[in-house]
């Protein structure tokens, strides 16, 4: 193998080969999540493992569910009516969403609001717990006025 090849690690999945000659790499890994974008960031700096954020979570959980019934971004798009870029940012936990968009993407993926939410928190609740780091408070005391 030259070195420019990627091998393939022992435990990927297979993937099913397709017209094009083509190969389907998962975007996002089913292990633990990560935090992503500033908060990634903040966590290297810091050395420190840092709580994910509800839109990892969500985001997480709507790719999840759209990839476990096969559908692509633009279908799920189209049925939200929401752009697909927009869905794309929302899965990779870029974008905040309102009530009102999580509520039109989870109709499109045959879910209400409250089952959307409802698996997020069983996900979230799922992940190790991380322990906020001590301030360290010297003796004294400081007032403001």
């Amino acid at each position: 193998m030259s070195s420019h090849e990627a091998q393939e690690p022992q435990n990927a999945p297979k993937q099913q080969p397709n017209p094009y000659g083509a190969r389907v790499v998962p975007l996002r890994p089913a292990g633990p999540l990560r935090p992503t974008g500033k908060a990634a960031k903040e966590a290297g700096e810091a050395g420190e493992a840092r709580e994910p954020l509800w839109r990892d979570v969500v985001g997480d959980v709507l790719r999840r569910e759209r990839l476990a019934q096969e559908r692509t971004l633009k279908d799920v798009a189209d049925a939200a009516r929401i752009s697909m870029p927009y869905l794309s940012e929302l899965e990779r936990g870029r974008k905040e969403a309102s009530s009102e968009v999580l509520a039109a993407a989870a109709r499109a993926l045959g879910l209400g609001l409250p089952d959307l939410l409802s698996l997020a928190q069983t996900r979230l609740a799922g992940l190790p717990r991380v322990r906020p780091a001590r301030a360290s408070y010297r003796s004294e005391v400081r007032l403001a006025a």
